[in-house]
């Protein structure tokens, strides 16, 4: 590509943001590829293309049907096994995609020489927005889906921390006292569900207000996909985001925004890496420029 150089930000290099609940590593450009890996959740958003590092990850959520998001899920579970990795992947994708993508990944299956008697799906978990349930291997883990604004159907979602508190009434009582109210099978503790990361995938500005409950989470990654003024109409024709909208969300949520870190991610790849950290400058409420991070 003759410009190359000038257009993308940034060919396939894998970016690193630390986080207070994961170091989140991976690469989102528009129309090119995005994969997003929180390693010390055992978790993978998208899988546009699969890096060795993911290798490791058991389990994997696909935000929507886009070859740019999930063209690399069998590269993913062929991968491990041809590593050795012993444990089965699982792949979480909303429901509303399950039957199509068994169709793709039988007819990849098939286009690879893979014979009939060889072949085996992959565990694919069907996400329903609004259900709650726990990871495969990480019951601390909870995964909540939501239903978000694009040009096809998709979903964004929330990582919850799961944990058990002693409810307040109790928090006085001796080691002793506890131990006899659960002899006399008194429930002293109450189910605790933090919000530690939210993902928006690709989506309509308008999705992070449909779904205010983002800015709960410690940490919020959300497409930022176009820019200028003259783009404004193309991020709606595309069911994608513009900065202006993101700066609409954090205006209007305003103080009951509570990320430590918000990631902007999923640049069109006709912007530079330098009229990117400009935009973001520009439009970026001040009171939250130290909390917004760009992946790139």
């Amino acid at each position: 590509m003759a410009n190359e150089g000038k257009f993308i930000h940034n060919a396939l290099k894998q970016v690193h943001i630390d986080t207070s609940c994961s170091m989140v590593s991976g690469f989102s450009i528009s129309g090119l590829a995005t994969y997003l890996q929180l390693p010390e959740l055992d978790f993978c958003i998208d899988m546009g293309e699969c890096p060795l590092s993911a290798t490791s990850l058991n389990h994997v959520f696909l935000t929507h049907a886009h070859g740019d998001h999930g063209r690399c899920i069998m590269r993913h579970h062929s991968l491990r096994k041809m590593m050795g990795v012993e444990r089965d992947s699982v792949y979480y994708m909303p429901d509303f995609i399950c039957d199509a993508a068994k169709n793709w990944i039988r007819a990849e299956a098939i286009f690879e020489g893979v014979p009939e008697n060889k072949f085996r799906y992959p565990d694919i978990i069907p996400v329903s927005a609004g259900e709650l349930q726990f990871l495969k291997y990480r019951k601390d883990l909870a995964l909540e889906a939501f239903e978000v604004k694009h040009s096809i159907p998709a979903m964004g979602g929330t990582l919850y921390y799961y944990k058990k508190k002693l409810k307040d009434e109790f928090l006085s009582k001796t080691p002793t006292e506890l131990i006899e109210l659960r002899k006399n099978k008194v429930e002293i503790t109450r189910e605790v569900y933090e919000p530690l990361v939210s993902f928006m995938g690709d989506c309509l500005g308008e999705s992070l207000l449909d779904n205010s409950r983002v800015f709960q989470s410690k940490v919020l990654i959300t497409e930022c996909t176009f820019l200028t003024p003259e783009d404004e109409d193309m991020s709606i024709k595309k069911g994608h985001s513009h900065i202006k909208d993101i700066a609409k969300a954090l205006n209007e949520i305003n103080d009951c925004v509570k990320c430590e870190k918000i990631i902007l991610s999923h640049f069109s790849m006709k912007y530079s890496d330098k009229m990117i950290r400009d935009m973001v400058n520009k439009y970026i409420p001040e009171k939250f420029k130290d909390r917004v991070e760009i992946l790139i």
